[in-house]
């Protein structure tokens, strides 16, 4: 068959806990094609129940995503369309999918998002943290060393940063945090999302840790934990320039006086000369 007569996957995002977040897209999509791939069919059963879908589906898990994505790209290569689904939020995003994404492209299937819930986007438009840029880790380690690792590459991490954790293991989590970040550094935590009992809890590390040592463990699935990133650091070769222009800028011409900062430091002279001119540039108005 050919490659235009294939079906299509469409990678669909299901709620994170408010049913009515499923879009009507969503909705015709997973009525519409033939096959469902669902990380727990048993649990993707009720939405589809709730919403009067009879969709066959089939599993896909973290164990069985090898095996399963040759079957799912041999029913689009049949003619067949297929729906991804997840337990909660969009595919892929700490979900299975990957493989079956990846091999479905590079076999010119073609994928198609139907885009909707994901909870590190929800939590992150709520936290007010900095939000021009952050990075996810998806879950830490299990294991306190390898934790503790990770979190240790994280220290100057700058953007804000977006985990998900399991309710359970939030104190011991925060915990490191305090011990790697400092007791100081704002966090956010984010759990029940779209649900009646939605948190959206803030403040430093160790007043986190103090609330989640002290709250009961509430809610199934998982957490979002967002934690705000470093303070930039100087720019220790600027730092450097300018210690060595200030005396020069105030004393001299400008470009004999960049042309000595030049000689002592060793810096590029275009770079040194547009630190001049902001140096100037007061003593000018």
């Amino acid at each position: 068959m050919m490659a235009d007569k294939w079906g299509i996957l469409y990678v669909v995002a299901t709620p994170i806990g408010n049913l009515g977040d499923l879009s009507p897209r969503a909705q015709e999509t997973l009525q519409e094609v033939e096959l469902i791939a669902a990380e727990d069919t048993r649990h993707s059963g009720g939405l589809l129940r709730h919403f009067g879908i009879t969709t066959a589906m089939v599993s896909l898990h973290e164990y069985n995503e090898r095996q399963q994505a040759e079957l799912l790209i041999g029913r689009c290569q049949e003619g067949l369309s297929v729906a991804l689904i997840s337990d909660a939020g969009t595919p892929l995003i700490s979900d299975p999918g990957y493989r079956v994404v990846r091999q479905a492209r590079q076999a010119g299937i073609a994928v198609v998002s139907v885009p909707g819930p994901c909870a590190l986007v929800a939590a992150l438009s709520v936290a007010g943290l900095p939000s021009d840029r952050f990075v996810f880790e998806g879950f830490l380690p299990a294991k306190s060393q390898a934790r503790q690792t990770r979190l240790e590459q994280l220290v100057d991490e700058t953007r804000t940063l977006i985990f998900y954790e399991a309710p359970r293991r939030l104190p011991q989590t925060l915990q490191a945090m305090v011990e790697t970040f400092g007791p100081d550094r704002e966090a956010v935590v984010a759990r029940e999302l779209t649900k009646r009992h939605e948190t959206v809890r803030g403040g430093s590390l160790s007043t986190l840790l103090t609330w989640a040592k002290q709250a009961p463990e509430s809610g199934r699935g998982e957490l979002v934990l967002l934690l705000h990133g470093a303070e930039k650091k100087q720019d220790a070769p600027r730092q450097e320039a300018l210690k060595v222009l200030l005396p020069l800028v105030t004393a001299l011409p400008l470009k004999q006086a960049v042309a000595l900062a030049t000689k002592i430091t060793g810096f590029k002279k275009n770079r040194l000369y547009q630190l001049a001119l902001e140096l100037r540039a007061p003593q000018e108005d």
